[in-house]
Formats: structure tokens, C-alpha cells, sequence
């Protein structure tokens, strides 16, 4: 049975946990994705029974707030298979979805559809990872560094988030927990291989005891990718150090670095996926290869004639390192008060020579906070204050370089220079308050000041000079985030809960220099986006057999942030501001054991999202060289959002008897078909994946044996071709006045990526 407390209510009962939730820190909060696989009741084995006591522990609840919507991934959802990158950790927490990234590891993970119009990269999101930010102060947060061997859990904070997370948790937080030294007592060593050439050797060492807690975790994943020139090496480690200096001070150190080497292809057209998807014999574009995406390169890398040259001839690819080290101290004033003070400094180095153009530069960032926590009564009921503030600086240069026609990413003269900063400085309260034993309330407000100052040089060449033009942006934004939230519980089987939240997201610098062409120039009236979001949820848990969580979301939004495409021959894509839109949607979260007496071992989890985004207020403008018209996009579906997204499996793990510890599942992804421009004349169609997994732990009385574990597991099971993820593209106005059709639109290029096709992995771990 799952059971639940919270400090402030000195209650408990069956139904799923509310999170207690320190500063940039999440527990575990269980819902229908992490419910105990409890044995069968006529197993040989051990059953054990958790009781949780009403005891206050420390920690500021308030940083999570018992109305917000939460789902949340155990390590048992995704360490019985190959588990590549973070979408294998988040693929069944209803209200995410995900899109293939500018790399192997580097999905577009999106929370309510937070990053969909992305094409790499964690936007929108606060990303935290045992308690340190994983997003710089900039906005950017990549999932490259994340191996999910690592990880015990991931927690989802879903709906806007600013009160709590600051700038950018426009929708949301996700919270990642390394696994602890004192669960693993020893040495996991691992292999993963299969399709594509994919081999990933991994090894985590844990220890610990009342004094301290040890994690190290390192790995290295290799492969030569699906799609041509998408050949990879990626190598992370991964450290967590808890020291009990005293019985009132604790001492956190974290440490992550993370090498990612890897090969780069060219998204395509819709026609060229239709023609080519995986882009086999590209290598040569120049002799009949047909259905291939290329990039124009200037031949002397600076001016004149340009030639077109596939991805894998230019030597297109990504050379990224990030390393963070972060520090905690947690000092107990008394029973009731906790202070807590955060260092971290997190470097993004990164050289991609990823279009006609390479990237390189360092992105350094420092972060520090301080908050404190007080747990006291108003009159007879429970209260729970906490107050923070917060500070984090990113410094960056970046010069681009023209690149050549002659292979290897050969660098040739400067195309601009980017250097400048971006910092927030914020500060925060809430109050959460159990005014009477089945009622619940939170309040709270953020702010945020954010300094963005920026200078941009652009060079342009003839045969006899070379021309610079600056363009400089110092923008200030300061922003507010009210919110409440209500909750009921009626019984132990159902709890009711109500939110207002609100969010902000300032632009960040890339976006103000890069124009409706996709060329270098001046973008730098960007306002800040801002929403407010209502969310009305339940979670219903009758036994231990079935937990439903659903949830009903509407969010209006102001100057919200959309991106689009304008080929895969320009430097990158063009940001706007939308003057008001709306998001609304329904989550749905089951998990459900159908047969608890004849068949206990059976398990069926299923997440949906619906999300249907529009514009409520938006002219967007279109030219060609001779004429400028406006069109109205009111009513329209907002690009790059999937409006279906559903994940369903059907699992068992035989309980008991010879075959005790083998099992496996039956999985079934559905994609819903979007709309690609704003047009709203052109979808990315849907589609439906198949996977099939086949797992077994040897139970305890098989001796050593029982310290091994295998896997083997067929992805895309039917062969489907489908699109793995594509970038919302441009409209365009024809010479006609008319805007393009849908059919035009199929040539343009720089927005598909093909998914996977069927893929055969296997795995072998063992535990000392």
C-alpha cells in the first residue's frame, strides 16, 4: 500500500505522497508510475510492511506546493532496459513527451509541450539534479550528461513554476535524484549493446552510512547512429558526497562532467524524408544521390562562390563538454528551523561546427542561494513559512566561423562575435498552511531581476576589405510570480486539488540577434513571455491495486515565445513574441494491477496528454522582394505541439515459484500528427511504435546468481518509418501574394529528423 504524509498535516493515509521538497531538492513523491511492486501474498519471500509516522522532518515543504500537479518515474519504470538517454526515464510521466535533439543523447524533452518548438536542448524548464541546477542562468539546460543508470527517480513539477523555480519555469521543473551509496552498499557494473553499433559500458560505487553517503557513477556510450554522419562517443561521470559534520550541519558536494564527440546530420524536408529519412548514400551528393540534405559553404571561407557539400563530407558535428561542481551546507537552528546555503558552478564548453557555419565559445556560470525554513503553528493549526533568494551570472563568447568546403569542419574566416552576460537575482516566500484537518492551502510570491547585456559583431568580406557592424543589446526585465493553490482530502482514497500559478521567461541573448531569415542581425525587442495557468486535478487510490491521477489545465499566455525555421542554410532560428495565446489540456495517469489474486505479477501503466495550443491574438507578417503582407493566425494551432501523446504498457514479473524475477513488458507509443507552421497548412504526420522486453533478476536463493541481471529488448518492433522530431518551418508569401501551400512547404528544408527503425538491444549487469 502507498501511503503519505505531509509535515505541516501530521496525517497520513493511503493515496500517493506529497513531495517533501527542499530548496532546489525533491523527495519522492510516488503516483501511479512508482507504486511498490509488492510480492504475491503466498510468496516464499519476505514481505515488508512500512509504517510512516506523524514525525516533523526538516526540509521546506513549501518549495513544493500540495496543489501543484507532480508525476513522477521510479528506477524500476526504466532500469530493466537499455535506457539511452532521459527520454527512457520520462517516456511513461503523463504530460511529458519528447522529440529526437542535435545529438544521441540530447532529446527535446517538453512538459506540456514546454519545448516542442525547440530543436535541441531543456527549455522552459527549471532542471535540477539532486538538489543543483542543471539550466545556467541563460535558460539552457541539455540532457547530454544524463546517463540514466545514474538515477534512483525523476520528479515532474508540472504547470507554471516561477514562484518557486524563478525565470524560465514558464511550464515547469524536473527534478533528477542520483541513486544513494547507502541502497547500493558496494560496486553495479553493466553493459549495454546492440543495433547501430550502440555499446555502453557503465559502473556506480555507493557506500555510506549514518555519517555520510557515497555515489560515483561513470560511464561511456558509444555508437555509429541510424542516420548517416551520426557516428557518437559520449563519456560522463557523475559524483554525490553527503557528510553529517554534526548533528545540525550537513555538508553536499556534487560533481558532473560530461564529453559528448559526436557527428552531426542535416534535418530534412518533408520530401526529402519521404524520399531518404535515414539519408543513405549522401556521402557524395554531387553523382545522383537523391533525397539528401546539404549545406552551402563558401569556398574560401570568407566571400563568393559557395559549394553544396553533404554533412558527412563537411566533417558536420558536436564537440561539448559541461562540468558542474555545486556545494550545500544544511545547518539545523533548532528542531523547527533550517537554513541551507547552494554554490554551484557549471561550465558549458562547447565547438559545433553543426551548418555553413561552426559554433565555439565558453558559457561559465556561477549560481548561489540561500533559503530558510521555519515550522510553526497559527493558533492550533500547522505552518510552514520559507524564504529564499537566489543569484546566478552566465558570462559567454562565442565567435562563428565560416566554414569550407573541404572537410574535417575546416574554419574559415569569422562570420560575428558574440560576448556579453546574463544574471538574475531573485527572491521568494511562501506560506503553506493546514487551516483545518482535511483542507490544505499554500501562497506564495517570486521575483526576478534579469541584466542581459550583449555586443554582436558581424564581418562581411570583398576581395580588398572586410566591413564590421555592431550590434549591442542591454535589456533589464523584472518580473513577479503570484500563486495558490488548495487542497482537499475527503478520505484516504482521494485528494482534490486546485492551483493558480504563474510564470515569466525573459529572452535570452541568442535570441536577439538572430532575424526572420535565419541570418545574424538585430532581433532585440523581445519582451519577456508570461503565463498564468489554472490547474484542477485528483488522485484517486481505492487499494493498492489501482492509482489514477488526472488532471485539467488551462494557461494563458502573453509575448510567448515561438521559434521557427527558415532553412538549414542559415545560423539559426528565428524567436518572436506572440502576443497572447492559450494552452489547455487534460493528463491522465493509471496505474493498475488487474488480477491481484490469480494473476498478481500482471501490471497495465498508461499516461495521456492531451494539449491543445492556439493563438488568441497574433499577426504574423510575410514578404518577398516585391511585396509585405500581414495574415491573421487568431484561432490557429500554435506549431510544434503534439496534441496526443499516449504511452501504454503491459507488464509482468512473475512473483514467486521457479521462474520468480523474470518478466518483461509489452509496450505500445502513440504520437498524434501537428502541425509544422502557423500557418497550419502543413503536419509532421503520427504514428504508432511497438516495443517488446524481456528482463529477468534471479531471486535471492539462487545464491551469487541472484547478483546478475539481463535484459533484451526489440524498439520499433513493426519497422515503422516515422518522424522522431521536426522543427516548426517558415511561411512564405510567392510572388503571387499568395502564401505557400502545404505542398511548397515540403521542400523546406532544416526541420526532420527520421526515428529509429527496429533496434535489438541486450544487457548484462552484476552487483557486488
Amino acid at each position: 500500500m502507498i501511503c503519505w504524509f505531509h509535515p505541516t498535516r501530521r496525517v497520513c493515509g493511503c493515496i500517493a505522497i506529497t513531495s517533501v521538497f527542499v530548496f532546489y531538492s525533491a523527495s519522492a513523491q510516488p503516483s501511479h508510475l512508482q507504486a511498490k511492486d509488492l510480492k504475491h501474498p503466498l510468496s516464499s519471500q519476505k514481505v515488508e510492511s512500512i509504517h510512516v509516522k506523524g514525525q516533523r522532518n526538516l526540509g521546506p515543504a513549501t518549495l513544493h506546493p500540495a496543489g501543484q500537479t507532480v508525476y513522477s518515474a521510479q528506477r524500476s519504470s526504466y532500469a530493466n532496459h537499455v535506457a539511452q538517454s532521459v527520454s527512457d526515464m520520462l517516456v511513461t510521466v503523463p504530460g511529458v513527451s519528447f522529440t529526437q535533439g542535435n545529438g544521441p543523447r540530447d532529446p527535446v524533452i517538453s512538459v506540456r509541450g514546454s519545448g516542442n518548438r525547440q530543436s535541441y536542448g531543456m527549455k522552459n524548464l527549471q532542471i535540477l539534479e539532486d538538489g543543483f541546477p542543471l539550466t545556467q542562468p541563460d535558460g539552457m539546460a541539455r540532457a547530454d550528461l544524463i546517463d540514466p543508470h545514474a538515477y534512483a527517480g525523476v520528479d515532474v513539477f508540472e504547470g507554471p513554476a516561477s514562484t518557486v523555480y524563478g525565470n524560465y519555469a514558464i511550464n515547469g521543473a524536473i527534478s533528477f535524484k542520483t541513486r544513494k551509496g547507502t541502497d547500493l552498499h558496494g560496486v553495479e557494473i553493466g553493459s549495454d549493446f546492440g543495433s547501430f553499433g550502440m555499446f555502453n559500458n557503465y559502473m556506480t560505487i555507493g557506500m555510506g552510512n549514518r555519517h555520510y553517503d557515497f555515489m560515483l557513477f561513470g560511464s561511456d556510450v558509444r555508437g555509429n547512429g541510424y542516420t548517416a554522419n551520426s557516428r557518437y562517443n559520449t563519456s560522463t561521470e557523475n559524483m554525490r558526497l553527503r557528510v553529517n559534520l554534526t548533528a545540525k550541519d550537513r555538508l553536499v558536494l556534487k560533481f558532473i562532467n560530461n564529453v559528448t564527440d559526436t557527428f552531426l546530420p542535416l534535418r530534412l524536408s518533408y520530401n526529402q524524408f519521404l524520399t531518404n529519412p535515414f539519408q543513405h548514400g549522401c556521402t557524395d551528393i554531387e553523382h545522383g544521390a537523391v533525397g539528401c540534405a546539404s549545406v552551402n559553404m563558401l569556398v574560401n571561407g570568407r566571400y563568393g562562390a559557395s559549394q553544396t557539400i553533404s554533412p558527412e563530407a563537411a566533417g558536420l558535428g558536436r564537440f561539448d563538454r559541461r562540468t558542474l561542481v555545486g556545494l550545500r551546507w544544511e545547518h539545523d537552528f533548532n528542531a523547527h528551523t533550517q537554513w541551507r546555503n547552494q554554490f554551484t558552478y557549471d561550465q558549458r564548453h562547447f565547438d559545433q561546427p553543426a551548418a555553413a557555419v561552426g559554433w565555439v565559445g565558453p558559457y561559465n556560470s556561477y549560481t548561489v542561494s540561500s533559503d530558510i525554513t521555519n515550522y510553526t503553528h497559527w493558533g492550533r493549526t500547522p505552518l510552514t513559512s520559507f524564504g529564499g533568494v537566489d543569484f546566478g551570472y552566465i558570462d559567454f563568447s562565442m565567435p562563428v566561423y565560416n566554414l569550407m568546403p573541404l572537410g574535417g569542419a575546416t574554419r574559415g574566416a569569422w562570420n560575428s562575435y558574440l560576448a556579453g552576460h546574463h544574471w538574475n537575482l531573485g527572491a521568494r516566500f511562501q506560506e503553506d498552511w493546514q487551516f483545518l484537518p482535511q483542507w490544505h492551502a499554500v501562497v506564495g510570491l517570486g521575483g526576478t531581476y534579469s541584466d542581459l547585456g550583449a555586443t554582436q559583431n558581424l564581418y562581411s568580406y570583398t576581395a580588398t576589405a572586410t566591413q564590421m557592424r555592431s550590434i549591442m543589446a542591454q535589456r533589464y526585465f523584472f518580473n513577479l510570480a503570484p500563486e495558490g493553490s488548495l487542497v482537499y482530502t475527503p478520505s484516504s482514497a482521494w485528494k482534490l486539488h486546485t492551483r493558480v500559478g504563474t510564470a515569466y521567461a525573459t529572452p535570452t541573448v541568442s535570441n536577439l540577434f538572430i532575424t526572420p531569415q535565419g541570418t545574424y542581425g538585430n532581433n532585440t525587442d523581445l519582451k519577456s513571455e508570461t503565463s498564468v495557468g489554472i490547474d484542477l486535478g485528483a488522485e484517486w487510490h481505492p487499494s493498492s491495486n489501482v492509482t489514477l491521477q488526472a488532471t485539467g489545465f488551462y494557461e494563458f499566455y502573453k509575448n510567448e515565445f515561438v521559434s521557427q525555421s527558415a532553412g538549414v542554410n542559415t545560423v539559426g532560428a528565428y524567436t518572436f513574441n506572440v502576443p497572447s495565446s492559450q494552452h489547455r489540456g487534460i493528463i491522465l495517469g493509471v496505474n493498475w494491477r488487474p488480477l491481484p489474486v490469480s494473476l498478481y505479477g500482471a501490471r497495465m501503466m498508461l499516461s495521456y496528454t492531451y494539449d491543445n495550443q492556439i493563438y488568441t491574438h497574433y499577426n504574423e507578417a510575410l514578404a518577398n522582394t516585391q511585396q509585405y503582407k500581414t495574415f491573421d493566425r487568431s484561432g490557429n494551432k500554435i506549431p510544434g505541439v503534439i496534441p496526443h501523446f499516449l504511452n501504454a504498457r503491459f507488464l509482468y514479473d512473475q512473483p514467486q515459484g521457479i521462474l520468480e524475477g523474470l518478466g518483461g513488458y509489452f509496450e505500445l507509443t502513440w504520437r498524434d500528427k501537428y502541425w509544422l507552421d502557423n500557418a497550419n497548412f502543413l503536419k509532421a504526420p503520427g504514428y504508432t511504435l511497438l516495443n517488446l522486453e524481456v528482463h529477468y533478476d534471479p531471486p535471492k536463493r539462487m545464491g551469487w546468481a541472484h547478483r546478475l541481471h539481463w535484459y533484451f529488448e526489440v524498439q520499433n518492433l513493426t519497422n515503422k518509418t516515422y518522424v522522431g522530431g521536426a522543427t516548426n518551418i517558415s511561411d512564405k508569401l510567392m510572388m503571387s501574394g499568395q502564401q505557400a501551400n502545404a505542398r511548397a512547404l515540403m521542400n523546406s528544408t532544416g526541420s526532420i529528423y527520421a526515428g529509429s527503425p527496429r533496434a535489438y538491444f541486450g544487457g548484462v549487469k552484476i552487483r557486488f
